[in-house]
């Protein structure tokens, strides 16, 4: 009971002093318990401020390393040649100038007969000017540029066993491995895998036979300035000559602007998810306070009695939790700080620089700020009723009533609490709908969970099983007797279990999305670049190797010149925005067919398959999504460059576009009679039946046709597979968060009840039952709640799941039963051992004892 003291007389003002020392005096005998309200809070504090730090250190990190990861003051790129006053004006910049051409290519391995698409960068001039191609050995980076010798990306070295001094051919070009490219400007661990570079000298390339017509090669001009030159007052001079020539730029400082917008993203995402960490936490707290606050009805009652305000009594407890709240918070804070140094290995593949850390004091102070904030708002429901506890209640039995009446000023807390969230998430995403979405999917998880194990007790107790054993009977009522923990376990680790379970299926639909897409006859092979003359060639050497030609696709190159009569410069002064100037400085490829496709769905207009009448415009289909975003519609008009030649059409038709379908798809689409004779190249599809036929028809390809580019579909399979692995564990690690803290609201929610079960395991000892009944009994309870939380969690996994791939992947969902049931054994599991032992003090001491304890 709170004690009091000659300060006492003063209860009736605020006496601030007097209610931080009843605080205190009255903690004395509960801290431990105390602490066992913020333990739940503890690991999302952590992995907020750990989140929050790793921003503030990729922040400083790209602010310092931004030049080197763009290796120049000014990059300027384009898709084609850059020519007449616009390369003088470029070669008159800078006081050094590189240039690199970039395209896919097929590499081959002579060695080991090995072939791989890869990223081929012809170089010229001294390109990187800060940082530096990272090599092994070091000086290889420098030193292939004097003579006929290439780096090659470690992927590439490590796939087929190469070393330095082993010979690789690019084209019709053999060059000698001069070193091992371990990193280049802007490069991470995930583009190296996916597309792994080979740097070549630019005089060279010519020779391997691989600018041909159609290829599409990505022209770049890095520059560097004399120190101290303001690169962004330069360009913004020069800006509208590069726009005019449809160049893209790129300084130092879009470079940084770039890249920290992509990792701003990336933290928030992960902020996002440690938060629901920290929500998870505070149930615990909630429902912790809830109990602590049961225990304390008599002693409140008694300060009622001896004149105490009500609103006093609740200040008095509410000091409590706010200091153990802080507590909990710096705990967190100081954690999370530790668990940011770890980080940087988790997202190293996902990062263009190395990544130096330190404390970020400004992180620390708004994980503690969120903490304290968060645990008190969520404590508020069970302390508010307080105020209403009446000095009666000394006399009343208080096991059988709460604290908490009706109270409108509980819903008002509710309020806050769902404004405080949306308010985190709109901080964090700055867009009101997806905040908006965000707060409502964690309410509506938070609802259907508990709606959830508010039925599965109901249904308990409404269809108990009389006839079962004593033991299991007692340990089934469990879930539904005062103090129970059903609703809280069942939120808690079901809300942890559903996050691990979605990822899991999520991973799984998109995996077995592309595995469809493979699976049977269909295209699993994709040759592209291939010029006319050689079309017939390739498809009867497809034929000699025992390959069926599933599709044959001519491909055009053009441009836009306008839509509706406007052009580029009249969209760019254009306020209304109707087409965006980027639509027409870019190069379409586009095709010509009489018929749909399997990928396609008309949707709008009618189809034309053919044109045979020159005085009326050229009908075109266009893919829906691009017209929409450009604000297209049925009967506009669309002025197209040919390679010179002017080629007018209207929008006949609007389709649907499977994008995931393996097999080529196209923004236009022209009809046949129209592009028959205009330049063009081809695309090939096939498919191979294994891997050795498919390495075995690659090598004999490359060697005839090295400029053809070839796509192996079980290559690309593996390389998202080891996306998806990559990308989940970042995303998991942070989940785990999630797991952590359901955990630790169990551990808390055991303990605290453990309190609460005393009289009775005492009452049945008493009554003669055995250690191991009462064993019995504990380890059935808590295998029940175990069950249903995992159950609950699983369930909405799949139906959530389901969702994502009936609407949203339209794809098949068919999950795997072994990790689901493996999940639920271990959620399970870990609940009745930690059950056992929280509850082995009790089974261990006599019941007398016990009862000496609790008095």
């Amino acid at each position: 009971m709170i004690s009091s003291d000659n300060t006492f007389d003063k209860r009736n003002g605020l006496n601030l002093p007097w209610l931080l020392q009843m605080a205190w005096r009255d903690s004395r005998k509960n801290r431990s318990r105390l602490l066992l309200f913020v333990s739940s809070i503890v690991l999302g504090i952590a992995a907020l401020v750990a989140i929050y730090s790793l921003g503030d250190n990729l922040r400083q990190n790209i602010d310092n390393q931004a030049a080197e990861l763009l290796g120049a003051d000014l990059q300027v790129s384009a898709n084609r040649p850059v020519t007449g006053n616009v390369k003088k004006m470029i070669d008159s910049l800078g006081t050094e100038r590189s240039e690199e051409r970039s395209f896919a290519s097929m590499i081959l391995f002579p060695k080991s007969n090995g072939n791989r698409l890869a990223q081929v960068k012809a170089l010229e001039g001294n390109f990187p000017f800060y940082g530096e191609l990272e090599t092994m050995p070091a000086d290889a980076g420098k030193t292939f540029r004097l003579g006929k010798q290439a780096i090659v990306d470690q992927t590439l070295m490590l796939q087929y066993n190469a070393k330095v001094g082993d010979s690789i051919k690019v084209g019709e070009e053999t060059f000698s491995v001069a070193g091992i490219l371990m990193k280049a400007p802007g490069q991470t661990g995930l583009t190296s895998s996916v597309a792994p570079s080979v740097y070549i000298p630019m005089k060279y390339l010519d020779q391997t036979g691989l600018m041909q017509k159609g290829s599409r090669v990505a022209y770049r001009h890095y520059i560097k300035f004399k120190s101290g030159t303001d690169v962004e007052k330069l360009i913004k001079n020069i800006e509208p000559r590069l726009e005019a020539a449809d160049l893209d730029h790129k300084t130092v400082q879009s470079q940084k602007e770039d890249t920290g917008r992509s990792f701003k993203d990336l933290t928030q995402f992960l902020a996002l998810v440690g938060f629901i960490a920290l929500l998870l936490g505070c149930i615990g707290v909630a429902s912790a306070v809830h109990i602590y606050i049961r225990e304390k009805l008599n002693s409140i009652a008694i300060l009622r009695c001896l004149g105490v305000k009500g609103y006093q009594a609740f200040l008095i407890y509410l000091i409590q939790i706010a200091g153990i709240g802080l507590f909990g918070s710096i705990l967190g804070a100081a954690l999370g700080s530790i668990i940011q140094q770890f980080l940087p290995i988790v997202i190293k593949d996902f990062l263009p620089f190395e990544l130096t850390t330190g404390i970020s004091w400004s992180a620390i102070g708004q994980g503690i700020g969120i903490g304290l904030i968060i645990s008190i708002l969520f404590a508020m429901p069970p302390l508010v009723g307080i105020r209403k506890i009446s000095p009666l209640n000394v006399l009343r039995n208080t096991s059988e009533s709460g604290p908490m009446e009706k109270d409108p000023v509980t819903w008002i807390v509710y309020v806050l609490i769902v404004l405080f969230i949306f308010s985190f998430s709109y901080l964090q995403t700055r867009n009101w709908i997806q905040a908006l979405s965000f707060t409502g999917g964690i309410m509506g998880s938070f609802i259907v969970l508990t709606a959830m194990a508010t039925s599965l007790m109901w249904l308990v107790r409404r269809f108990f099983p009389s006839s079962w054993s004593y033991l299991w009977r007692q340990g089934l009522a469990n879930l539904f007797r005062p103090n129970n923990q059903t609703v809280i376990l069942i939120v808690s680790i079901g809300l942890g279990t559903l996050f691990i379970c979605t990822l899991f299926f999520t991973q799984t639909i998109l995996l077995n999305r592309v595995k469809l897409s493979s699976s049977g006859n269909k295209p699993n092979i994709v040759l592209f670049d291939i010029q006319s003359h050689q079309k017939d060639a390739v498809v009867s050497l497809a034929k000699q190797q025992g390959l069926p030609v599933n599709e044959t696709v001519p491909i055009v190159n053009m441009r836009l010149e306008s839509v509706n009569g406007k052009n580029g410069a009249t969209a760019k002064s254009d306020t209304s925005k109707e087409q965006s100037r980027r639509i027409f400085g870019r190069e379409y490829r586009v095709t010509f067919r009489d018929s749909l496709t399997a990928s396609e769905k008309l949707v709008q207009g009618k189809w034309t398959g053919s044109h045979t009448d020159p005085s009326r415009l050229i009908p075109v289909s266009v893919e829906e999504g691009f017209a929409i975003r450009n604000h297209m519609k049925l009967g506009d008009t669309l002025l197209f460059n040919v390679q010179g030649a002017m080629m007018e059409t209207v929008i006949g038709s609007m389709r649907e576009v499977n994008w995931a379908e393996v097999q080529t798809n196209f923004l236009v689409v022209f009809p046949k009679g129209v592009l028959e004779e205009a330049p063009q190249f081809h695309v090939v599809l096939t498919h191979v039946s294994s891997p050795e036929m498919s390495a075995r028809f690659q090598t004999a390809l490359v060697q005839k046709f090295p400029n053809v580019s070839i796509i192996d579909l079980a290559l690309v399979l593996k390389v998202i597979d080891e996306l998806f692995n990559k990308i989940g564990f970042v995303i998991r690690f942070m989940a785990g968060f999630s797991i952590l803290t359901g955990l630790v609201v169990l551990i808390s929610s055991v303990l605290i009840s453990k309190y609460q079960r005393l009289q009775e395991s005492v009452l049945l000892r008493t009554l003669g039952a055995s250690r191991k009944q009462i064993f019995a009994i504990t380890a059935l309870e808590y295998f029940f709640l175990g069950a249903m939380a995992a159950a609950t969690g699983i369930i909405l996994a799949l139906i959530s799941s389901f969702a994502l791939a009936k609407f949203t992947f339209e794809t098949e969902f068919k999950p795997e039963a072994l990790p689901v049931l493996i999940l639920f054994f271990i959620v399970s599991g870990l609940t009745v051992f930690i059950g056992l032992i929280n509850s082995r003090g009790i089974l261990s001491k006599s019941p007398l004892e016990v009862l000496r304890q609790e008095a």
